[in-house]
């Protein structure tokens, strides 16, 4: 059976932090309370998205790669990861502030957990007037001094936090302490693994299960990157109806494209899948004499065997995500 554009049905995740964003600004449709992610994209084993439209409807992820290997992902994609999708795409909606937490990197999540490590980035698609993140520490520190800060419950007080607004960016690698905070709707693009070291949750209890979230502060501190950068949020500039660069890794790249009317998008010089996330406004995308129709809050894979296709739109941003 022959490949096409394919869309996915997301998976909702009960959060104790989750609001009601996702159905109210993105369209999602769910019925249960504080749902704060909305995994677009999976292929983590529980949490598998399936095919949503066209004759692949309702096959999953893992089993389009075994079918269809490198014609999906990529000869180089399928050589490296194998039978393994290497990104999660998620929707997050923060009601309430997440925990502070650190994502370990590759070497210790093999090494603990047998799992890739977490490399992540967040765009921001709607803010509160005093929305914030935080992101790292707001000085220089030692791994003594961070543990008696989380014993004490002062560790609020060595961390950096920044306002944000819609457009902001910021590539979060493994190691960077960091939480979303109360009244932040953002598209996250990351490595495959749900792997979190939670360090400080407010001291609070989940009403679900009527007890407070573990913490995991002695692998926290082991993963920890105490490094202080000079800046935290993403530079970038964007021009019509071209791929602008945002956040390029060893591990995912992420262009914005600014679309204003219609481009020919040519992928010969790609060897990967394509995912194009809608941030803002909507367009439609032409293949094979098909159109397809993305709005804000949706999301469409291109599978690495097909080269060339055509969005077009009055106004709309969408997230170019490939390997």
């Amino acid at each position: 059976m022959k490949l096409y554009p394919l869309k996915f049905d997301p998976v909702f995740c009960y959060r104790i932090w989750g609001g009601e964003k996702l159905k109210t600004k993105l369209n999602k449709n769910y019925t249960e309370n504080n749902i704060g992610e909305s995994w677009e994209i999976s292929g983590i084993q529980g949490m598998e998205t399936h095919v949503s439209n066209g004759a692949l409807k309702g096959r999953t992820l893992s089993e389009l790669i075994t079918d269809y290997q490198a014609d999906f992902v990529g000869s180089m994609v399928y050589t490296a990861f194998g039978d393994e999708f290497p990104l999660l795409i998620k929707f997050i909606d923060a009601q309430a502030p997440l925990s502070v937490q650190v994502h370990p990197n590759d070497i210790l999540a093999k090494q603990r957990h047998n799992s890739p490590g977490k490399n992540e980035m967040w765009y921001i698609m709607q803010a509160d007037e005093t929305a914030e993140l935080i992101v790292g520490f707001n000085k220089l520190i030692e791994k003594n001094e961070c543990s008696r800060h989380i014993a004490r419950g002062t560790v609020l007080e060595v961390l950096n936090t920044e306002r944000v607004s819609k457009g902001d960016t910021y590539f979060i690698p493994s190691g960077r302490i960091h939480a979303i905070g109360a009244g932040v709707l953002l598209a996250e693009i990351q490595q495959p693994s749900d792997i979190t070291y939670r360090i400080y949750d407010y001291d609070r209890v989940d009403p679900v299960s009527k007890t407070k979230r573990e913490l995991h502060t002695d692998l926290a501190l082991d993963a920890l990157d105490y490094h202080l950068p000079k800046a935290y949020k993403t530079t970038y500039t964007t021009n019509a109806n071209t791929s602008c660069k945002l956040v390029h890794t060893a591990h995912f790249k992420s262009d914005i494209v600014v679309l204003e009317g219609l481009i020919n998008k040519d992928f010969r010089h790609l060897d990967s899948f394509v995912i194009y996330i809608c941030v803002e406004g909507s367009l439609e995308l032409y293949w094979n004499n098909e159109t397809f129709a993305l709005n804000t809050g949706e999301i469409i894979l291109i599978p690495a065997c097909i080269k060339k296709i055509r969005l077009k739109s009055e106004s709309a941003r969408i997230l170019e995500v490939y390997i």
